[in-house]
């Protein structure tokens, strides 16, 4: 075997199963137990001081299930949700969907947190770029899951070719340390950059490899002068210092020689709240591992209805049940599934946030573009604390 991956055959035959769900659906065959049961998937609890996510990972739910006679009504892709909220809803006979469990939260804990730390990211940066630098601390089998979901939580771009390939984007990248070294000087490896690169991209300038920031971004816009877009620090922390004095001081240089429109974009070991700190003064900011490597959402799966009777493990909330949200204040309720409420107390209406995603194993839902889910993301961002 290659590469240390399952492949689709092999997820949806349910072979990346926990053992004890085969087990069990062995167990009840051979018992003859064959009952209807209905679980929903939501959270107790965020990591860190999170007070909402964003739910990623519903369009490889809807192919997981495909074919498989059950019923799911979920949240939208890109939808903010909160804790004790049901995201996913699965209603069917229960040795038809359990030795999926394990798949189906590996689908989405994973595509929620990252889509979370993105938007997080996103948020902090307010109105300027954020780009998604972090596959390379991750398996490459999954970098365009991991940049999709960075992008629909709100990256403005990726770096990976098959990634940005998947989005029908453009790969966003500067200029590595490695081709400064291999030429020596930051100058001419970003002239170099220029006369063989096609001039729609935009010529960035990596300044931190052999000398001061500073020195290196009056260097380079010796070279490039109104040709040369932005600079580049990616300084480690060993030689950092107070990264946003040195922002400032490079600010100032280039403010002073009539380089006003030169951009500064930072990278290297960025979270949402450096983010914060370094906006005063930084255009742009290329996160890594911190969006790639983001904390799980750790969503738990629970039956809490077998045969129509309402029942759950301790801890647990049994029956089914709705999720309103109200489109007026975005405020958002659980209910048992049959109790009716139509007005928020702001007097707006309350919508349904569980819709069909699958029916009888079908798909009922067309799917968003990735495009589309980040600017729902990024719109319901303007809504939440």
């Amino acid at each position: 075997m290659p590469f240390h991956t399952a492949s689709e055959e092999e997820i949806k035959s349910g072979k990346t199963s926990d053992v004890y769900f085969s087990r069990t659906v062995e167990i009840l065959k051979a018992k003859g137990i064959d009952k209807r049961a209905k679980a929903e998937v939501r959270l107790k609890g965020f990591p860190l001081d999170w007070k909402w996510g964003v739910i990623a990972g519903i369009e490889e739910v809807a192919e997981l299930f495909k074919g498989i006679p059950v019923d799911i009504y979920s949240m939208d892709e890109g939808t903010i949700f909160s804790t004790n909220q049901p995201v996913l809803i699965i209603d069917g006979r229960y040795i038809d969907y359990s030795i999926y469990e394990t798949a189906l939260l590996g689908l989405i804990c994973q595509a929620s947190g990252i889509a979370t730390k993105a938007a997080r990211c996103k948020r902090a940066a307010g109105g300027k770029g954020v780009i998604s630098f972090g596959a390379r601390r991750m398996h490459p089998a999954v970098a365009p899951m991991i940049e999709r979901n960075a992008f629909i939580g709100g990256c403005d771009g990726v770096a990976v070719i098959k990634s940005a390939e998947l989005l029908e984007e453009s790969p966003v990248g500067t200029i590595p340390h490695a081709l400064v070294l291999m030429f020596g000087d930051s100058a001419k490896a970003v002239k170099a950059f220029h006369e063989v690169i096609e001039p729609n991209v935009k010529r960035v300038a990596l300044v931190d490899t052999f000398y001061d920031e500073k020195y290196e971004s009056l260097r380079a816009v010796e070279a490039l002068g109104k040709e040369l877009y932005a600079v580049r620090l990616d300084t480690p922390s060993s030689r950092r210092g107070d990264m946003l004095e040195i922002l400032r001081e490079v600010r100032w240089e280039l403010d002073y020689r009539g380089f006003k429109d030169v951009k500064i974009f930072v990278s290297g070991g960025l979270d949402e709240a450096e983010i914060e700190r370094l906006n005063e003064v930084a255009d742009a900011y290329g996160v890594g591992t911190s969006i790639s490597s983001a904390s799980v959402i750790d969503f738990s799966f629970d039956i809490v209805e077998i045969d129509g009777k309402p029942i759950s493990k301790r801890g647990k909330e049994s029956g089914a049940k709705k999720v309103l949200r109200c489109m007026n204040c975005f405020n958002t309720i659980v209910l048992p599934s049959h109790v009716d409420i139509e007005r928020c107390s702001c007097k707006g209406d309350y919508i349904s946030l569980l819709k069909p995603l699958i029916i009888h194993g079908e798909i009922k839902r067309d799917m968003p573009s990735p495009q589309e889910i980040r600017r729902y993301v990024l719109d319901q961002m303007k809504k939440v604390d």
